[in-house]
C-alpha cells in the first residue's frame, strides 16, 4: 500500500524517499531487519562460554546497571536462565547512592568468596579495566555486555559485546539491546537442538529439574517474548529510534501491550493506563520514572522484582511502593531546582555550568542536570555527596559537545567518569570540585575551536558512531509541514501514527498552524493544581483543542489572551483518558 500524500511528505522531509526505504521504515520485519547477532565480534565466544558454564553447573552472576536500561536487561537474562531451567545464577544490581555506577572491587572480591565462575555484565563494564583484571586473578571469566563509549584501554574480558568496539552495524543499541542480541545469538546456536547438560551427580540438584528437562527448552526465536523488556529499555535510554533500534522498539511495544507480567499490569493499572494502547509517551513519561525511582530513592532491586515477579500480590505491593517513592522523588527534585535557581541569581554563566551541594542526593542529579540543560542550553555538571562521602554527579550535554570528550580533556579532575556523548556520570576529587567549572569551560572552548560545526565532537576514532552525514548535523527546522485546523482529523492521525514509535532521531512531526484564534483558555490539573493549560483554537469556523502540560499564560513567546490571533506549533495527540478517545493537539510553541 502506498503512503498517503501527507505521510509521503513527512517521510521525504526526513530523507526517506525510495519505495524500499519507505517499506522498511513503515513496515518493520523481524526476520528481515534484525541483524545477525554473530556479527558482534565475540558473540560466538560468549554463547559457548555460557553453554559450558551451564553444562558444568557453574555459578553465574548477572551484574546489571541500576537504571531503566540495565534493569530490563537483567530481567531478560533472568527469564532466559529460568526458561532453560538453569538455577545456579544470581542477579546483582549495585546501589546507586552507595556503590555508584559500574563494577567495584569489593563486589568482585565477594564474587570470589561466593564461588562465581562466570560474570555477565549488563549496561556496564567497558571501562572496568582494574575490576576485570581482579576477576581474572580470582579465576572468574567475564562477559561484558555494554554500549557505552570505551576508554583507550579495553578490559581483558573473556568476551566483549559492545557495538562501539567492533564492526557491528547498529552502533547505537542500548545496553538491554546488546543483552537481547546475546540471547538471540545463544538460541540461534543452541535453541531447539535438544541438547542435554550432563551434570555431575553432586551438582545435579543445582538444576532442580528432571533428566528430561535437561535440554534446551527454548526454541529458536523464543527471545521475541523478551522484546517487551528490550523495547522498554530502548525507549527509556533515548537511543536513536532508527534501524535495528526501531525494530526493537516497534515490536517491543507490541509485546508490551500483551505482556503477561503481573508487575507491569499492576503498575499500569495504578497509573490508569490501558495496557493494550500503551504508547512510547506512556513509557517515557510514566513507566520509566517509576522504575528509575527505585535506584534514585531506595533499592534498584525493587524495580527488577516488579518486572520479574510472577506473584500478583508481590506485584501490587511493589507497584504501590514505586509510585510512592516516585512522588517523593518529584518533591526532592523540585526542592533542589528551587535551590539551583536561587544560586543562579547571584552568578554569571560560563560555557559549562557546574553546580552542586553536599546535601543533594546523588541519585536524582541526572534529572536536575537535564532540567538545567534544557533551560540554559549549555552542558551541565551537577554534583552531590554519596553515602561514602565521595563527590559524585551527573552531566548532560545540550548537543554542542560530547560530555565524555569534555571529561576526557579534563581527566585530571576526575577519579572516574563515563557515559555517552549526551549524558554521563563522574566522581571528582574533593579538592578540585570548585575549580571544575573553569577547567571544563576552558576545555569546551578548545574542543569547539577544533571541531566547529560538529554537534558532538567525538575523537576521530569514534566519529563514525554518529552514523550521520554532514547535512544531518544542521539545525532542524521549527516544523515539518504547514496545516490548517481542518487537517486535525482521525484520518491524518492514523497516517502519522504509522511513523511511530517516536523518539530520538524520529521525533513526532511538528505542524505550523498559521493565524489561528485563541477562543478559550483554561487551566487544569490534579487536585486543583491548575498547572496545565488547555486552549481551544479556531480557524475558519473549525475548532481544535490543544494542551500544554506544566504551562501557564506566560510560558510562550507572547502572553496569551482570548481573542488573540497567533501562530501555533503543535503535534497530534490522541488521548484515551478514562477510556474516551479524543484527538487534540500538543502545543510545542505559540508565537
Amino acid at each position: 500500500m502506498q503512503p498517503s500524500s501527507l505521510l509521503n511528505e513527512l517521510l521525504e522531509k526526513r530523507g526517506i524517499t525510495t519505495a524500499e526505504q519507505k517499506e522498511i521504515f513503515l513496515n518493520p520485519n523481524y526476520e528481515r531487519d534484525m541483524h545477525d547477532p554473530f556479527l558482534m565480534r565475540d558473540m560466538e565466544k560468549a554463547c559457548v562460554r555460557i553453554f559450558e558454564a551451564m553444562e558444568a553447573g557453574e555459578k553465574i552472576l548477572v551484574y546489571a546497571d541500576y537504571d531503566c536500561d540495565g534493569i530490563p536487561g537483567a530481567v531478560i537474562l533472568n527469564d532466559f536462565f529460568n526458561k532453560l531451567n538453569y538455577k545456579n545464577f544470581e542477579v546483582y544490581i549495585p546501589q546507586r547512592n552507595s556503590e555508584g555506577y559500574g563494577l567495584n572491587l569489593e563486589m568482585v572480591k565477594k564474587m570470589d568468596a561466593d564461588g562465581v565462575k562466570l560474570l555477565i555484565t549488563i549496561d556496564l563494564g567497558i571501562t572496568a579495566v582494574a575490576e576485570v583484571a581482579q576477576a581474572i586473578v580470582y579465576g572468574i571469566d567475564v562477559i561484558i555486555t555494554d554500549h557505552h563509549i570505551p576508554h583507550a584501554e579495553l578490559p581483558r574480558a573473556y568476551a566483549i559485546l559492545n557495538p562501539k568496539v567492533d564492526e557491528y552495524s547498529e552502533k547505537m543499541l542500548c545496553g538491554s539491546g546488546v543483552v537481547f542480541k546475546l540471547v538471540q545469538g545463544f538460541l540461534k546456536k543452541y535453541g531447539g537442538a535438544g541438547i542435554v547438560f550432563p551434570l555431575p551427580a553432586e551438582l545435579a540438584t543445582l538444576r532442580q529439574s528432571s533428566a528430561t528437562e535437561n535440554t534446551i527448552p527454548a526454541p529458536l526465536s523464543w527471545e521475541k517474548w523478551l522484546l517487551d523488556m528490550a523495547g522498554l529499555a530502548t525507549l527509556s535510554d533515548m537511543v536513536p529510534l532508527l534501524g535495528e533500534n526501531r525494530v526493537i522498539a516497534y515490536f517491543g511495544l507490541k509485546v508490551f501491550r500483551k505482556s503477561p507480567r503481573p508487575g507491569l499490569q499492576k503498575l499500569l493499572a495504578k497509573m490508569s493506563i490501558d495496557q493494550k494502547y500503551i504508547s512510547e509517551d506512556d513509557i517515557g513519561f510514566m513507566v520509566t520514572p517509576r522504575l528509575n525511582a527505585a535506584s534514585r530513592m531506595d533499592d534498584p532491586r525493587r524495580a527488577f522484582e516488579l518486572l520479574a515477579t510472577q506473584d500478583e500480590t508481590e506485584a501490587g505491593i511493589l507497584a504501590n511502593h514505586l509510585t510512592k517513592i516516585n512522588d517523593e522523588r518529584k518533591k526532592m527534585v523540585a526542592g533542589i531546582m528551587k535551590d539551583v535557581n536561587k544560586k543562579f541569581e547571584k552568578r554569571e554563566m560560563n560555557e559549562v555550568i557546574v553546580i552542586g551541594h553536599p546535601e543533594w542526593k546523588v541519585g536524582v542529579l541526572g534529572l536536575v542536570a537535564g532540567k538545567i540543560c534544557d533551560e540554559h542550553k549549555k552542558p551541565v555538571f551537577v554534583w552531590g555527596k554519596d553515602e561514602n562521602d565521595f563527590i559524585k554527579g551527573s552531566c548532560r550535554s545540550d548537543g554542542s559537545v560530547s560530555v565524555v570528550e569534555l571529561m576526557t580533556e579534563t581527566r585530571e579532575y576526575f577519579l572516574e567518569f563515563g557515559g555517552h556523548e549526551g549524558a554521563g556520570g563522574f566522581t571528582v576529587h574533593t579538592e578540585k570540585v570548585h575549580f571544575l567549572e573553569e577547567a571544563l569551560s576552558s576545555s569546551f572552548v578548545n574542543i569547539r575551536a577544533k571541531s566547529a560545526g560538529d554537534i558532538f565532537s567525538l575523537p576521530a576514532e569514534l566519529a563514525t558512531l554518529r552514523q550521520s552525514s554532514a547535512t544531518e548535523k544542521q539545525s532542524p527546522t521549527l516544523f515539518d509541514l504547514k496545516l490548517s485546523l481542518t487537517d486535525v482529523n482521525m484520518k491524518n492521525w492514523k497516517e502519522i501514527e504509522k511513523m511511530a514509535p517516536f523518539g530520538c532521531e524520529n521525533p513526532k512531526p511538528i505542524f505550523l498552524f498559521e493565524n489561528v484564534k485563541i477562543e478559550k483558555l483554561k487551566k487544569f490539573g490534579k487536585n486543583n493544581s491548575q498547572e496545565h493549560l488547555e486552549i481551544i483554537f479556531s480557524d475558519n469556523n473549525k475548532k481544535a483543542t490543544a494542551i500544554s502540560f506544566f504551562s501557564g499564560l506566560d510560558s510562550f513567546k507572547i502572553p496569551l489572551a482570548e481573542g488573540l490571533s497567533v501562530n501555533l506549533l503543535a503535534t497530534f495527540d490522541l488521548s484515551r483518558f478514562r477510556g474516551r478517545e479524543e484527538l487534540r493537539l500538543r502545543i510545542v510553541d505559540i508565537m
